[in-house]
C-alpha cells in the first residue's frame, strides 16, 4: 500500500515538474511571462529533478535495487541549484521570493520520498 502511494506522488510530482518546469524552459502556453523573475539553473535544476522522480518511480515499479541513486542524485542537484540561488541573490540578481520557499519545499518532499524509499525497500 506504501509503496503505490509511494509510486502515484512521484509519478505525479514528477510529471506535473517536468511539464511546469519545461514550460517555463521551452516558454509553452507562455508560462514563462507568468513566473516572472525566473532562475533558469533553479528551472533547470528542477526540469532534472521531475525526470530522477520519474526515474525513481520506474525504479520502484520494477522493485529495483537502485532506486535511491536517483533520489539521492536530486537532492544533490537540489543542494547545489539552492547554492547557485543564494549565490544568485547576493550578487543582486532578480528572483521571486517564492522560489526560496519553493525550493526549500521540493527539498523537502524528496528527502520525505527517500526516507520512505529507504523504509520500503527494507521490508
Amino acid at each position: 500500500m506504501k509503496k503505490t502511494i509511494l509510486l502515484i506522488f512521484l509519478i505525479l510530482f514528477g510529471a506535473v515538474t517536468v511539464f511546469m518546469s519545461s514550460s517555463v524552459l521551452f516558454d509553452w502556453f507562455g508560462i514563462r511571462a507568468k513566473e516572472g523573475n525566473y532562475v533558469p539553473l533553479v528551472v533547470w535544476a528542477n526540469f532534472l529533478c521531475g525526470i530522477l522522480y520519474l526515474i525513481a518511480a520506474f525504479g520502484i515499479l520494477q522493485n529495483k535495487s537502485w532506486v535511491r541513486i536517483p533520489l539521492v542524485a536530486s537532492l544533490i542537484v537540489l543542494i547545489l541549484a539552492y547554492m547557485n540561488l543564494f549565490t544568485h541573490i547576493t550578487t543582486g540578481g532578480l528572483y521571486e521570493t517564492k522560489t526560496i520557499f519553493a525550493m526549500a519545499f521540493r527539498f523537502g518532499l524528496t528527502s520525505l520520498f527517500l526516507f520512505i524509499t529507504i523504509k520500503i525497500l527494507k521490508k
